[in-house]
Parts: C-alpha cells; structure tokens; sequence
C-alpha cells in the first residue's frame, strides 16, 4: 500500500481542473524494449517499476506520464499494473497519456481510445476517467490541429478525459489549439516540451511567453538535459558504454563535457549549500524558475533514481541561487551551440 504524502504542494494544470505535484514522474522507461520507441531502454523488470511507482508516490509525486507510443502501450500496461499491485486508491494519482499522430488523421483518436483504456484496465473503475490528461505527441497528423482537438474535445464532452494537452507545439500551433478548444469552452491544459538549464529554446520562440498568457502550463521533459545535469559523466573517460544516441551527442563528448563543467559546478556547489545532489537542484530550478507555471516529468530506471526526483520536492531555492544557475545554464547552453555549429551531432 502506498502512502501519498498529504502535505505535498502541487501546482494547477493550466485552467484545468486537475492539480500535480511539480515533479511527475515520464514512463518512457517502461516501454519494456518493445517497439521503435521503447528500444531505447532496455527491459526493466516488473519488480523494480513497482518498487520505482512506490518510491515516487511514497515520496510526495502524483502523476505519471505516458503514451501509446512508448512500447505500443507497454509503458500504460506496466504503469497500470504497478499501480494496481500497490493497491493505490484511483483519487491519489494522475495519469497523463498521450496520442501519436504520425500517419493519421485526427479520428485515429477515438479509434485508438478504446485500445488506450484496455491498457490501463487494471486502474479502471467505473464513472471515472482512466485517462486524467490526455496530449497530441506531436504534431505530425494528416490532419489540422484543429480537428485533432476536436477529436480531444469530444472525449473531454464525453466524460472519458478530463483535459486536454500537446506535446512540442510550437507558439502558432498551441495558440491554433488553444483557439479551437475554447470554443468549446475547454481549456488546453498543457504543452509538453523539452526544456532543463541546457536547453531554453521555450524562452526565446514565444513558447513559454504564450502559455502564460494563455494559462497553459508547460511540462518540461528531459529537464535533466538527458542525464548530463547529474554530473555522473563527467567524471567518465569512456564514453563507448554509454546506452543509446548519448554516445554521438556532441555534448556528451569530451569538449561538450568541458563547456557544461562551469555549470555542473555551480549546481554542485548549490547542493552542497542545501545538502542535497545536483540532479535535484536542476529540478528544482525547472518548477520553480517560473512560479507555478512549469512542471517536470524526469524518468527513472532505478529504484535511486525516483528518490533523487521525489526528493527534489523538498528543496526550495533562493531568488539568487535560481538566478545564478539561470547564468550559468545560458552560458553553458551558448559553449554547447557554438560546438554543435562547428560539428553537428551524427544521431
């Protein structure tokens, strides 16, 4: 039996009637190592996604994000299960999903709805919403935007979803979103896009302006760029073990790694002031950079892992260490371009 924390703090999503925790926890990781997307990781054992789906919820997370595209709904099944095992009331946690897009046309999504559920089945109960959040991947379809919403809108109408939200929109297309769901009297709840200390591209394309005007909230993914704002690998030599495309990613290399080292120190010695690790600082500067207007879904293959992300919900960083980190993080970000414009990355 899991124990929430009561005294977590969460934040609203976007105008939604939903509210997370500022730190989530992203489910790629349990794609078992099947399909395209889920080769990336390799299998994690049943067990230990328990034990990962315990430590976070333990910890003071609410929500898990997924998608049919992780594993081709292996991520859900694993996910469901682990809640499930763990006997989780159903009102304790929020489970986001997403919908692929590529290849389709915009009424894949009730098509394919069904399919979502059977994945989720084991957290299923009757007259209530298997999927709280439900996002566009990306977007990629044969259809508008504005027919993809709808399609979300209707399951919203229905009473299968309780909100809607995108994933790497750009400021046109959110705002596209945003237009066709309001006149439906539904808000767009979020837009799911890559953003860490390393990588602020949202702050200078209108992305993160919009959204606050909008009242959209963004969840950061890869908010530890990758696992680079850890510092484990800077203290490597060998860069050939590494798993995945981590092993061409220029930043990952020996020079990339210098032109970030300025910035694994300034986070080190954060955490050390807080007694605390640089993974959890960085977290911490992506929730709480921008008040409540940016949440985290960090993932995690280890049982360590999911402590280190819970744990960071308990550090709170001064306005002048968020600014320190907020220079060192643009400076590190502007070494790490001018290396990739000399040579770009090979993945």
């Amino acid at each position: 039996m899991v124990i929430l924390t009561p005294m977590s703090i969460t934040y609203p999503l976007g105008q939604s009637s939903i509210a997370v925790t500022p730190i989530g926890l992203g489910c790629w990781q349990f794609s078992r190592s099947r399909g395209l997307a889920g080769s990336f990781w390799p299998a994690i054992p049943q067990a230990t996604v328990r034990e990962i789906v315990r430590v976070s919820m333990d910890g003071g997370i609410n929500w898990f994000d997924t998608a049919e595209a992780y594993g081709g709904g292996a991520s859900e099944e694993s996910l469901a299960e682990a809640l499930s095992d763990l006997a989780v009331e159903r009102s304790r946690f929020v489970v986001a999903d997403k919908w692929f897009p590529a290849f389709r046309m915009a009424g894949s999504i009730r098509r394919t709805f069904d399919a979502r559920q059977r994945a989720l089945r084991r957290i299923a109960l009757p007259g209530v919403p298997t999927i709280d959040l439900h996002q566009i991947h990306q977007p990629f379809s044969f259809s508008s935007v504005e027919r993809q919403v709808a399609e979300m809108s209707r399951l919203v109408n229905a009473g299968s979803v309780r909100a809607v939200g995108v994933s790497n929109f750009n400021e046109k297309l959110m705002r596209r979103a945003h237009a066709r769901l309001a006149s439906d009297g539904i808000p767009l709840a979020s837009n799911q896009m890559r953003y860490s200390l390393l990588d602020r591209e949202i702050e200078r394309n209108g992305v993160l302006e919009a959204a606050a005007e909008l009242g959209v909230t963004i969840i950061a993914y890869s908010p530890l760029a990758q696992g680079i704002l850890t510092g484990k690998f800077h203290g490597e030599q060998d860069i050939r073990g590494r798993h995945g495309p981590r092993k061409w990613l220029k930043r990952f290399k020996p020079a990339g790694l210098a032109a970030t080292r300025p910035l694994i120190d300034e986070l080190d010695a954060v955490a050390k002031a807080h007694l605390s690790t640089p993974a959890q600082v960085a977290l911490a500067w992506v929730v709480q950079r921008h008040g409540t207007r940016v949440v985290a879904i960090p993932g995690a293959t280890s049982v360590n892992q999911a402590q280190s992300n819970a744990n960071a919900l308990a550090l709170n960083l001064s306005q002048r260490e968020l600014q320190r980190l907020d220079l060192a993080g643009r400076d590190a970000e502007r070494r790490l371009k001018q290396l990739q414009r000399a040579a770009p990355d090979r993945a």
